[in-house]
């Protein structure tokens, strides 16, 4: 008998398509200005101390404006504020929390992300049937640290090897394994994602 009964799910590019270069790509035309966008705003430490809850917006963009030419300030700090106004769903993650849901297991959210996801959370497929919602800024801790799982099972009063994680990242789920769950890589076939909770005996 599987001793599952917990389903964890990452955010970005899991629930939701997470796309850098179209953010950028939408404001933009110019190559070397998009490519200055993804390198210093989406992915530098700025972005990455947004998620962890120890910098603000308004600190971030103070940093971040520093490397980037003035003619992009603007953009970078529009982006700042509305990246998350283009996301949008895996309509087959939708069916299978649903479907979850309905078989009994319990749902949980275990993401990397600002504090802006309290904002746009209600755009999130299915979040109302979610029995808990662990954000890594609101904790000051990120994945894959193990720190961020140890914390996220106190939280809501879990065992590891009760839950089954699916996260887009190779490192998130190897350092969720080592925490005592189980996991799957998402690469965007959510068929894949049902034979592998098939396989670790979640009947639904």
């Amino acid at each position: 008998m599987s001793k599952i009964q917990n389903i964890v799910f990452d955010m970005g590019n899991v629930l939701i398509r997470y796309t850098p270069e179209a953010y950028a790509s939408a404001y933009l035309s110019d190559p070397e200005d998009i490519q200055s966008i993804l390198d210093e705003l989406f992915h530098n430490v700025e972005w990455v101390a947004m998620d962890r809850g120890t910098l603000t917006e308004e600190e971030a963009m103070h940093s971040i404006a520093k490397r980037l030419p003035e003619h992009l300030h603007a953009v970078a700090a529009r982006l700042i504020r509305e990246w998350h106004q283009d996301i949008p769903p895996y309509p087959e993650m939708d069916q299978l929390i649903h479907d979850l849901k309905a078989a009994g297991y319990g749902i949980y959210l275990l993401s990397n992300t600002s504090k802006r996801y309290h904002e746009f959370r209600v755009n999130i497929p299915a979040i109302d049937l979610f029995d808990g919602e662990f954000i890594s800024a609101d904790h000051g801790l990120l994945k894959p640290d193990r720190a961020m799982y140890q914390a996220f099972f106190e939280q809501f009063h879990l065992e590891p090897e009760t839950c089954f994680f699916i996260d887009d990242s190779a490192a998130n789920i190897e350092s969720a394994m080592r925490e005592g769950m189980q996991g799957f890589v998402f690469h965007g076939d959510v068929a894949k994602v049902r034979r592998a909770l098939n396989e670790a005996g979640v009947d639904f």
